[in-house]
């Protein structure tokens, strides 16, 4: 199995570390287009294999794509990050031409692989890879519920001081202060998570998940990356060991919640062939309604996509 890595920085080379360290693949790409920042980070990665006592393989490559043919699953996380002064649109514009020669240089060398997208603005960027991959949308879609339920457990874990291993929840919408964080499935040990905290304290961990990508970089100054590595490399494992997980991912509705022609976050079951189900949940009219605020809020900025496509 071959596996790669688009963009060498924090995320994806946290990405790369998890994906070696666990035996993932039996080879790692890690590609930028730095002139040797992504060989330098994959030497450092290869060697902790002898510390750390696996046999992946992790090689780098400076904007070369041809070292990641025939990939089965690669990685996108190039981009850059909001800087002062620069709007929305202008972040759009700068991310949205990256991913695209990306996604094209990638299905160029590995037309058979299944794409997975964590470059910001996370739903719209999916959605650029999606009109340039030229591939069913199973094969194409984004990281950021399986980030966003992993902070919310984190937080509930820390509250109740139980173990994060027992706590499922899931998470849909967009990645952002839209998400919709489902009290009513999520569970600890098997028990409602309404049953443990109280209403009042529950919604103030949902708002702390809303903002929890805000809150490490008031911290850091900068974005996280060792948990959205790691997030995209639970993702991949779970195409490449075609293990059948559920998760929360960015997926392409048609149809599936009343939506269509929308990349929104929903429960999918994860496999060999990427997206296999997307499962539809009966949401209450007030989930209903926090859903329907998310989409609208990830359309428009799909919308500003299509405006400058057209216009180009």
């Amino acid at each position: 199995m071959k596996v790669t890595v688009v963009g060498a920085g924090n995320v994806g080379a946290t990405c790369a570390d998890v994906l070696a360290t666990r035996e993932i693949a039996n080879e790692i790409v890690l590609l930028d287009i730095k002139e040797g920042f992504a060989e330098g980070k994959a030497l450092d990665i290869w060697q902790t294999a002898p510390i750390n006592l696996y046999d992946s393989r992790t090689v780098g490559s400076t904007n070369d794509y041809s070292r990641t043919a025939d990939s089965d699953v690669v990685v996108i996380t190039s981009g850059l990050p909001r800087k002062p002064g620069m709007s929305r649109d202008d972040l759009i514009a700068t991310n949205a031409g990256i991913v695209k020669t990306v996604t094209e240089n990638v299905v160029k060398y590995s037309p058979n692989a299944i794409i997975i997208v964590v470059s910001n603005p996370l739903d719209v960027m999916t959605y650029c890879a999606y009109l340039n991959a030229n591939m069913p949308s199973s094969r194409v879609f984004g990281m950021a519920g399986v980030l966003d339920t992993a902070r919310y457990r984190a937080f509930l874990a820390e509250e109740l001081n139980v173990s994060p291993k027992d706590i499922q929840a899931v998470l849909m919408g967009g990645h952002g202060d839209t998400m919709v964080p489902l009290p009513r499935y999520t569970t600890v040990g098997g028990i409602p998570v309404t049953e443990l905290i109280d209403e009042a304290r529950l919604n103030e961990i949902i708002e702390r998940t809303k903002f929890g990508g805000g809150e490490i970089v008031k911290l850091l100054g900068t974005s996280a990356w060792y948990a959205p590595g790691a997030a995209a490399a639970q993702m991949v494992e779970a195409v490449v060991r075609d293990q059948k997980r559920i998760f929360p991912v960015c997926a392409w509705l048609q149809g599936e919640y009343g939506y269509s022609d929308i990349y929104l976050g929903v429960p999918v079951v994860l496999g060999k062939n990427g997206i296999e189900k997307i499962i539809e949940l009966q949401l209450n009219d007030a989930e209903k309604a926090l859903l329907a605020d998310s989409a609208e809020a990830v359309k428009s900025v799909m919308d500003v996509l299509d405006n400058m496509n057209e216009t180009a």
